[in-house]
């Protein structure tokens, strides 16, 4: 029952942490992002909602489900403190633009070749 529930957990975590990976991008990188990548994560979180509505009560799945979603918040907060207080503003920016335009020229790649 433990392992069940911790699969349960895990499945809300990862999905909604690619869902809300995708406010961390630009629009133009976030609409690839969004088409390709959120459409399934949206997917995988109803399932995983599902999942422990089968298999545990109700109480129990929305515990799950508001733990989840409260730990993704905190993980994106401290990470982004993280990050701030390590680099400087222009290096992050710089990564972040490197690697939306490595996700967009690979889903260019995906789709010609």
């Amino acid at each position: 029952m433990i392992i069940k529930y911790i699969t349960f957990l895990t499945g809300i975590i990862w999905s909604y942490s690619i869902i809300k990976t995708q406010s961390v991008f630009s629009k133009k990188a976030g609409l690839i992002f969004k088409v390709f990548v959120s459409k399934v994560s949206w997917l995988t979180l109803i399932a995983a909602c599902y999942f422990g509505y089968k298999n545990f009560s109700i109480q129990y799945t929305i515990i799950g489900i508001a733990c989840g979603i409260i730990l993704v918040h905190l993980g994106f907060y401290f990470l982004k403190k993280l990050l701030i207080s390590k680099f400087s503003e222009k290096n992050i920016l710089l990564f972040k633009s490197f690697f939306e335009y490595t996700l967009i020229g690979w889903v260019i790649y995906y789709i010609f070749f």
